[in-house]
C-alpha cells in the first residue's frame, strides 16, 4: 500500500517523524520538472550505455555533462528526480516540511511512472540511480555581472534501506543536489501530463519537454529544426532527426501539444484542446482543500482541484455559483467510482 511506514524500532526505516528527510507517502502528486533540466540538454536520449561527454553551448548557456563508468543518466533515469520533485512540491503545498534528503517507497516510484514491478525494474532502478549520482554536471551560472561556474551530480547520493526476501528493494533514500533542491524551494518547476511516462521514445519526451518549456500559456511556439536538434541533445544526424520528427507529426500523439512541419525547416507547436496552469479556473477556499483531504487521505489535493479544474475547462467552462461544493461533489464521485473498482 503507497505510504507504509515499517516502524522505526526495526531499525530499517528512518522514523517519519523525523525532519532531516522527506518521506514520499502523497498520492496522486501531479507530476513535476524542473525548468532547468527542460531546458537545457542534460540526460542521454540513448537507451544504450552513454559513454560520451555531452556538451551545449546555446545563447551564452554552457553545459558540459560526464559520464561515470556507468554511462550517463538517460532521459528515463530522471523519472526518478521528476518524482521525487512531484513528492517535495505536493509537500510544500500540503505545508510540510521538506529536505533534500527524500525517502521514497520503490514500488510506488515504479507504480507513479508508469513502470512494471518486476524484479527486472527493481534492477534496472538500481541502475538508474547508479547513472544519476554518478553524471556530472558543469555549468556557468551569470549573476551580478560575473560568471561562475559550477559543477554538481544529479544526485548527490542514494542508498537501499531494505531488501525483501525475493531480494528487492523495498526502500530508498536520495539526497538530491542543492542545485535540484533549490529550484524545488523556488517553484521554478512546471507541470508535466501524467501521460508523460506513457511516451515510450526518448525523443518523443525530450521534446514534449520543450514544449511545455516553450509553449507554456502560449496558443504556439515555433523553432527551426536545427535549433530543436540541439536544445534536444540527439546524437543522430540533423537529418536523422528531421525524419524522426516528421515520425513524430504523424503519429501525433505528444500529450497536450500538436507537432506540425513548416516551410524554412520550422516546427510549430500549438497547444491541443485544453492546458490550464496552476491558478487558472474556480479558486477554491482553504477549507475545502482540507474536506477533500479528510476525504481522500494521502491524496495531493492541490493534484485533485487541478483534475476537477480541467474537466471544468473541457465540459465548457460554465460560471459556478458553489465552486466549493461542486468539487466536493466530483471528490466523492471519484472515490466512489475508486472504490467501486
Amino acid at each position: 500500500m503507497a505510504g507504509t511506514v515499517v516502524a522505526p524500532s526495526q531499525g530499517l526505516l528512518p522514523d517519519p517523524g523525523a525532519t532531516d528527510f522527506f518521506y514520499c507517502d502523497i498520492l496522486d502528486a501531479l507530476p513535476k520538472d524542473d525548468m532547468a533540466t527542460m531546458e537545457h540538454p542534460l540526460f542521454s536520449l540513448s537507451t544504450r550505455p552513454d559513454l560520451r561527454v555531452l556538451r551545449y553551448d546555446h545563447n551564452g548557456a554552457e553545459v558540459t555533462v560526464t559520464p561515470s563508468v556507468k554511462g550517463l543518466a538517460t532521459l528515463f533515469d530522471k523519472d526518478i528526480l521528476i518524482y521525487c520533485v512531484s513528492q517535495l512540491v505536493a509537500g510544500l503545498n500540503a505545508g510540510r516540511d521538506v529536505s533534500r534528503r527524500v525517502s521514497l517507497t520503490a514500488h510506488d516510484l515504479l507504480v507513479a511512472t508508469g513502470r512494471e514491478t518486476s524484479g527486472d525494474s527493481y534492477r534496472r532502478l538500481r541502475e538508474a540511480f547508479e547513472r544519476l549520482a554518478g553524471t556530472r554536471i558543469t555549468t556557468n551560472v551569470v549573476t551580478g555581472g560575473v560568471e561562475m561556474t559550477t559543477g554538481f551530480g544529479l544526485i548527490e547520493s542514494w542508498q537501499i534501506l531494505r531488501h525483501s526476501r525475493g531480494g528487492r528493494m523495498v526502500m530508498v533514500t536520495v539526497v538530491l543536489s542543492e542545485w535540484l533542491y533549490r529550484a524545488v524551494l523556488s517553484k521554478s518547476v512546471l507541470t508535466l501530463s501524467r501521460d508523460y511516462f506513457g511516451l515510450r521514445k526518448p525523443l518523443e519526451r525530450r521534446v514534449y519537454e520543450l514544449a511545455r518549456k516553450h509553449c507554456g500559456r502560449q496558443n504556439e511556439w515555433r523553432v527551426s529544426i536545427s535549433v530543436l536538434h540541439l536544445k534536444s541533445g540527439s546524437n543522430s544526424p540533423l537529418r536523422v532527426f528531421r525524419q524522426m520528427l516528421r515520425q513524430m507529426i504523424s503519429a501525433d500523439h505528444l500529450p497536450d501539444y500538436h507537432l506540425a512541419e513548416e516551410p524554412g525547416d520550422m516546427l510549430l507547436v500549438t497547444r491541443r484542446g485544453i492546458v490550464l496552469e496552476a491558478g487558472e479556473g474556480p479558486a477554491l477556499k482553504v477549507s475545502t482543500l482540507e474536506k477533500a483531504r479528510v476525504l481522500m487521505p494521502g491524496a495531493d489535493v492541490h493534484a485533485l482541484a487541478q483534475d476537477w479544474r480541467a474537466v471544468w475547462a473541457r465540459t465548457g467552462r460554465q460560471p459556478l455559483r458553489a465552486p466549493d461544493a461542486a468539487f466536493l461533489g466530483w471528490v466523492k464521485k471519484r472515490l466512489t467510482a475508486t472504490d467501486e473498482s
